[in-house]
């Protein structure tokens, strides 16, 4: 007689199938977990009954393919269900038996029992017309079949079963346009979803596989025989015994996980037990995947339940400024069933990312302190990963990351952290200066540069496009302030210095206000300064805009363009100056030409394209011929 779900109808049950799981493959995941419990249980019971003979050793999850009849099986020998178990667990949408047996035995260090939901079973329906469920309890002489098609109820009924545990049949889906479901009686396609997401089962999974064979008495003719073949590596490297993993073993686990042709620099190992409890096996890379900085790089680690896969990428165990870190979590605190919306809330999993984060940071912090030389090769693979994480989300992360910081010096021609620049700061100096440019060398032949260094100054070169960023939403450290030696608000000169140039200016605001209508909205300003030595001009910047941020902001795919406050500086000293004067006096239309010229100069200087570039080529043939 056929029986309906006691669990709400045919809504619930398509619920479960369509909602709870984004892919169909996960069906042999869950029903292979499902044996797993069922042997963990027979298990558990010999430990403490003598009547049951069978031997650790002797426990198998199978898997067997009828082409012909469109079946795929999957049984194991453990404990089995009785007439009643069968309608309490399979009758009963979302009633578990695992559950409920971890829930008894929950007082045992050894119980370890992935499934408990009780809704991983009616995975099978998304790839099945009908599926047929043949098991004998070990506390029983019968054996039952429960057969259901899915929404229209089920049966059970007394069958014949010699050994207890539990055959699962299923009678495979038509393909259609939409879905290949007779891939799944393919060898290859039932290898691959174990290792991914079974490969860690604790007992082995067997197939009957063809293989080729030397013939008896050959070296050359080979046969072709059936054999059965355990799919699964059954210990993950993370949970044997540190002591028993050489660097050999952790190298050829990334690489094989992780299809990467380089050993990683740095592996992080770890086992935590408490509250909550979890292992985890972390790699920082030697390199940058191909697709890093694109988007389609996803972060995340690997989540298990107890050595099944939950998640491939899960991102919220890792931090952005972090996505660049490769591995493993595996915990038996979180449901094989649980979902990525309820992963997202799941306390456990903030417990462990929180963790996680700072073992990567400590990590980083041994690296840069006793190894500096690997550090260093880190820190130009993934340092912008660094920065991004101090000018994101509003610098709420830069105090976890600014000690990690490295940029390049111009005393001593090397990478230095922010700390050991304040370290060699001038007695007095309260300041930390830095410049941008493209590369060291053009940051180097900055007109700005050279009077800070020849002050005695040592100045930190920002070559990537985020340092600023960085720089700026720092602020500060260690109480010393940051300016870029590029900025107005530089001052480097004496209070009398700077009175004797203000006095100089303003004798010559009639001259600037020319120059300046010749430059239109170009400038804000235009003004003589003693900042530059052998230089006739340079560019400035007023605001927290500089010129190297404007070109950050204007290389971005978007409608909107950002100017800085740029103020054009005319070094007084220079034989330049004096032409001006004697333009502004006799020829005021050639005054116009060399500004024109002298703004070009400084733009060019500062990597900035003109706008204009044939004007100004004229204008320079047109000066140079007169």
């Amino acid at each position: 007689m056929k029986k309906q779900f006691k669990a709400e109808s045919k809504r619930l049950l398509d619920l479960m199938i369509n909602s709870i799981y984004t892919n169909k493959e996960i069906f042999l995941r869950e029903l292979i977990s499902n044996g797993s419990d069922a042997i963990d249980k027979l298990h558990y019971r010999s430990l403490t009954d003598d009547k049951i003979k069978i031997s650790r050793d002797d426990f198998e999850i199978r898997i067997d393919v009828d082409k012909e009849n469109k079946t795929l099986t999957i049984s194991d020998n453990g404990i089995g269900m009785t007439e009643e178990e069968l309608e309490n667990n399979l009758g009963t949408i979302a009633k578990s038996g695992s559950l409920s047996f971890k829930q008894e035995n929950e007082d045992q260090a050894d119980v370890d029992i992935i499934g408990q939901f009780g809704v991983g079973f009616y995975s099978a329906f998304m790839v099945s017309k009908e599926i047929e469920v043949l098991s004998k309890s070990f506390d029983s002489d019968k054996a039952y079949l429960w057969k259901s098609s899915g929404e229209d109820g089920y049966t059970i009924e007394q069958a014949e079963k010699p050994e207890c545990g539990t055959v699962i049949t299923l009678h495979l889906k038509d393909d259609d346009e939409d879905y290949k479901y007779s891939e799944y009686l393919e060898e290859y396609k039932l290898r691959s979803i174990i290792k991914k997401y079974s490969d860690y089962i604790r007992y082995p999974i067997k197939m009957q596989v063809e293989n080729s064979v030397l013939k008896e008495g050959s070296t050359d003719e080979y046969e072709t025989v059936v054999e059965d073949t355990t799919l699964n590596s059954m210990i993950p490297i993370w949970k044997k015994d540190k002591k028993d993993i050489t660097d050999e073993d952790y190298n050829n686990f990334y690489s094989d996980k992780f299809y990467d042709y380089e050993k990683p620099m740095k592996v992080i190992y770890s086992k935590v037990e408490g509250q909550c409890s979890y292992n985890t096996l972390l790699f920082i890379p030697s390199h940058a995947p191909y697709d890093f900085y694109t988007k389609e790089y996803e972060k995340g680690l690997q989540l298990y339940s107890n050595g099944v896969l939950i998640q491939d990428k899960c991102s919220e165990l890792l931090p952005d400024y972090f996505n660049f870190v490769k591995g493993i979590v595996d915990t038996p605190d979180l449901s094989l069933n649980i979902s990525r919306e309820m992963l997202q809330h799941d306390k456990n999993l903030g417990i462990i990312a929180k963790s996680i984060e700072n073992k990567i940071k400590n990590e980083l912090n041994n690296m840069l302190k006793n190894d500096r030389e690997e550090y260093k090769k880190f820190f130009k693979t993934f340092g912008m990963q660094l920065k991004f994480g101090i000018y994101n989300n509003y610098g709420m992360d830069k105090e976890k990351l600014k000690d990690l910081l490295m940029f390049y010096s111009s005393d001593k021609k090397d990478l230095i952290t922010l700390h050991e620049y304040v370290e060699n700061m001038k007695s007095g100096q309260d300041t930390i200066y830095y410049a941008n440019g493209e590369t060291v060398d053009k940051i180097d032949l900055l007109p700005q540069v050279e009077l800070v260094k020849d002050k005695g100054f040592e100045i930190l070169y920002l070559t990537e496009y985020m340092d600023e960023f960085a720089i700026q939403t720092l602020m500060e450290f260690e109480g010393k302030k940051f300016i870029n030696v590029c900025s107005k608000d530089l001052n480097l000169n004496t209070e009398e210095e700077n009175k004797k140039l203000e006095k100089f200016n303003k004798e010559h605001e009639d001259l600037f206000k020319i120059m300046k209508e010749s430059l239109g909205e170009n400038v804000k300003n235009i003004r003589f300064t003693n900042r530059l030595k052998s230089h006739p001009v340079c560019l400035t910047t007023e605001g927290e805009i500089s010129v190297e941020m404007e070109k950050v902001f204007n290389a971005m795919p978007t409608d909107q363009k950002i100017k800085a406050k740029t103020i054009l500086e005319i070094n007084r000293e220079h034989p330049i100056a004096k032409k001006l004067d004697e333009l502004y006096k006799n020829d005021k239309d050639a005054l116009e030409k060399y500004t024109k010229v002298l703004y070009s100069q400084a733009r060019l200087i500062e990597g900035l394209s003109i706008e204009n570039p044939t004007e100004i080529s004229n204008l320079i043939c047109d000066l140079i011929s007169k």
